[in-house]
């Protein structure tokens, strides 16, 4: 009997049709496949939240959700790494034509990323290892990891041959500002990006 369109479509991209599967069963997580991998990250807390909505507020406040780019979260970027590779980014920078580079499952062309940022929860390794040689792969300019496990920001730029030639790493105290390669000036305080991601307590 020869196969359906959606029998060839899952025998094409079977680690897709695994992931959409998962996410009906378990919404709130976030799925994403890399160097053929699925890589399944838990439900954002509070505190992940609400360094997001901080950068969103200093990135808007710069003017980049304004011209050129604006600011999103949680949408998928194709990866160059496998046939069925794509991250998702916790918050972006992108071109305002994002739209028109759509690839295929909801994600789209790396080329239309100027930034990406994540925030680390309980699989805080797969932002500091994995998703840096696929970013990096993708040529993505700027990565940059609020890494909550060790009180750090880091600041990866200059992607080539699948690494980024600069890597730095910034503790409580300093002042970050970001390439110009985004659209606009934009300096960050670690401590205080930091301090957003500690549990709020009532007084």
């Amino acid at each position: 009997m020869p196969a359906t369109s959606g029998d060839q479509r899952h025998n094409e991209r079977p680690l897709t049709a695994w992931v959409n599967h998962l996410e009906d069963r378990c919404p709130g997580c976030r799925f994403e496949i890399i160097e053929g991998q699925i890589l399944v990250s838990p439900l954002r807390d509070g505190t992940h939240s609400h360094i997001l909505t901080d950068f969103m507020v200093t990135f808007i406040a710069a003017g980049l959700a304004d011209g050129d780019t604006e600011v999103v979260q949680g949408i998928g970027l194709w990866l160059p790494t496998g046939v069925e590779d794509y991250a998702v980014p916790d918050l972006s920078l992108v071109n305002t034509d994002i739209d028109r580079h759509l690839v295929e499952n909801n994600c789209y062309d790396p080329a239309c990323f100027r930034l990406v940022l994540e925030v680390t929860s309980e699989n805080w390794a797969a932002d500091l290892r994995t998703k840096v040689a696929a970013y990096a792969e993708a040529k993505v300019p700027v990565y940059v990891v609020v890494d909550r496990e060790h009180q750090r920001l880091h600041v990866l730029t200059d992607p080539a041959g699948g690494k980024y030639a600069t890597h730095r790493t910034h503790s409580p105290g300093q002042q970050v500002t970001l390439p110009d390669s985004i659209g606009a000036k934009v300096t960050l305080d670690v401590t205080e990006i930091l301090r957003a991601g500690q549990p709020r307590t009532s007084d």
